[in-house]
């Protein structure tokens, strides 16, 4: 192999950049020409690809977002748009990929090698922290970090006015930022798609002599199957009508910023490890960290199998605010 190239492709997540960094920092010291594509899928159609060098990447390491830009593409979704960004790669040379994203990123690169036998190697780049084959994704620890911040500062609020508090963090379809958060933040409650009935339990035992307290904060995963923050926060007053409850959404906000220590770290060993394993002929895989030693997972795998949140820490949880 050659020549490689990078992007970066879904939702931005901290941390993409150490990853960008390190990629392309190891293609060059293995004697790879190392190019980057400008807005993941859609730019490798558009042809927005370039060649990457040493100082391309260099002061970057603590950035949050991608310099390589990210975006959705309906036209890969289509073979006649996957036809266009093969032929754009092959026409330059370009033999392997190192695919920083989620799992909507995995599928279609996979889906390009099937089709047009494009090698490429995945990492984690998702804030969810959904992906099987890795114990943390790139970008989680950060959001963790980011809601904590702000749960902190709530409580302060909450504190002040005797007030109730449902805060609602990202997790369409994965409670791990909520969990830990939640956790983290001393939450009194934690509403997350993985489980059931949260709310019916937390209404019954509200209103015990033992958990009476002035304030309370409550995390609540986007997701979750009860509704959003303000359909739980709804039902929550229902319930008890003389308290004084209020919703705060965090948002966006959890994508940004610089990266924790954790994330620049995990994202650095992941992004040198993808190309060693491009260059050592390896293909279709995404890299993972599992108990501190580096792994590959088929994208089969790595897309098809569900990663559960740790029930444990919200039964440590429950048990901590009974």
């Amino acid at each position: 192999m050659k020549k490689i190239a990078v992007f970066t492709s879904g939702g931005d997540s901290p941390g993409m950049n150490a990853c960008i960094r390190a990629a392309v920092r190891t293609a060059v010291a293995s004697n790879l020409e190392v190019f980057g594509i400008h807005r993941g899928y859609e730019g490798m159609i558009d042809n927005l690809i370039y060649p990457m060098a040493a100082d391309s990447v260099s002061n970057i390491i603590q950035d949050g977002g991608t310099i390589l830009k990210t975006a959705r593409s309906a036209r890969f979704m289509t073979p006649e748009g996957r036809a266009i960004a093969a032929s754009n790669l092959k026409v330059l040379g370009i033999e392997g990929l190192v695919c920083i994203g989620g799992d909507g990123s995995y599928t279609g690169a996979n889906v390009l090698q099937q089709e047009h036998g494009i090698k490429t190697i995945g990492c984690p780049g998702t804030i969810d922290n959904d992906l099987f084959g890795t114990d943390y994704t790139i970008g989680f620890d950060t959001a963790v970090n980011t809601a904590l911040e702000a749960i902190d500062k709530i409580r302060d609020t909450a504190e002040s006015h005797n007030r109730i508090f449902f805060i609602e963090v990202m997790g369409r379809h994965s409670g791990h930022i909520a969990l830990y958060s939640g956790i983290a933040g001393g939450a009194e409650g934690i509403f997350i798609p993985e489980r059931q009935n949260e709310l019916e339990s937390i209404i019954a035992q509200y209103g015990l002599p033992k958990r009476q307290k002035a304030f309370s904060i409550f995390i609540v995963a986007e997701g979750d199957e009860e509704g959003h923050a303000y359909t739980i926060a709804k039902k929550f007053t229902e319930a008890y009508p003389g308290l004084d409850t209020r919703v705060s959404i965090l948002g966006h906000i959890q994508r940004g910023g610089s990266p924790s220590a954790n994330d620049r770290i995990l994202a650095t060993r992941l992004g040198a490890a993808a190309v060693l394993a491009l260059k050592e002929g390896k293909q279709n895989l995404a890299a993972g960290i599992i108990n501190n030693q580096v792994v590959f997972t088929p994208f089969s795998e790595a897309i098809g199998r569900k990663k559960d949140v740790p029930m444990e820490l919200w039964a440590t949880n429950e048990l901590i605010c009974s």
